[in-house]
């Protein structure tokens, strides 16, 4: 997001444009898989730059894990980190238990972004999409990006913790799908594992994590987002980054 702050305020060229598609360096661009799928379903090419930028992207999150977008590149991923932190400290008790809701959701608000597009021939998801509200009440100063970026950590944090992230985002629910067999994953050893859970506590997919305490493996759940705050709060060296290409 910094990047973005710089090239609208200080004229940065690094990157250029926003969460959809970004031109680097000008010299190519970047673009988001999903968005795509949304432009082409509405019935439109984008462009064949902004074809192979989107071919990037879903490569390397295909090759390394999908859902790394999430914790590592995805900005509203400061919004529902901080109503988790808040809801944990203020001992807020959600209204929603985590077993009453489908996690599959997500799934089916990917699908219904991309029916909507065709429908309406335009980008459906986009015209309400979080991630580019934030963007723009960042960059433009837009109101009803706030208001939309609020209602989520609201909802977080009163009704669902990581509810939007875990259970509702059709983003996080395409690179889940893509990146699910990819080769960078978190290698439990059961060892040296003393049962703490510590890495059950600040682990914003925690159902993950089923092997904890139990067996030797790696974490291989589509949800994983590898944001590595399980390996961080592991003082037994229980946990660690491993690539392998099973």
């Amino acid at each position: 997001m910094s990047l973005f702050v710089g090239s609208s305020y200080f004229g940065w060229k690094i990157l250029q444009g926003n969460y959809n598609t970004a031109e680097v360096l000008g010299l190519f661009y970047l673009s988001d898989p999903y968005s795509v799928l949304q432009v082409l379903f509405s019935g439109y090419f984008p462009g064949i730059d902004i074809v192979i930028g989107a071919l990037i992207i879903a490569s390397l999150y295909f090759l390394i894990r999908g859902r790394m977008f999430c914790s590592w590149v995805c900005p509203l991923n400061i919004v529902t980190d901080t109503a988790a932190w808040l809801q944990r400290k203020l001992k807020i008790k959600p209204a929603i238990s985590k077993s009453q809701i489908n996690r599959r959701i997500r799934y089916y608000v990917l699908g219904l972004g991309l029916v909507l597009s065709a429908i309406f021939g335009l980008s459906a998801f986009e015209t309400i999409s979080p991630i580019s509200m934030l963007h723009r009440a960042i960059i433009f100063s837009s109101l009803s990006g706030l208001i939309v970026v609020l209602v989520v950590f609201l909802f977080d944090l009163f009704f669902l913790r990581h509810g939007w992230c875990g259970y509702i985002c059709p983003v996080g629910a395409f690179y889940s799908i893509l990146g699910k067999k990819g080769s960078l994953k978190v290698l439990h050893t059961q060892e040296n594992c003393t049962n703490c859970m510590k890495c059950k506590i600040v682990c914003p997919e925690v159902e993950v994590l089923d092997i904890i305490g139990k067996k030797t493996g790696t974490i291989r759940g589509g949800a994983c987002t590898n944001c590595g705050r399980c390996i961080e709060v592991c003082e037994d060296d229980a946990l660690n980054f491993k690539i392998t290409i099973k």
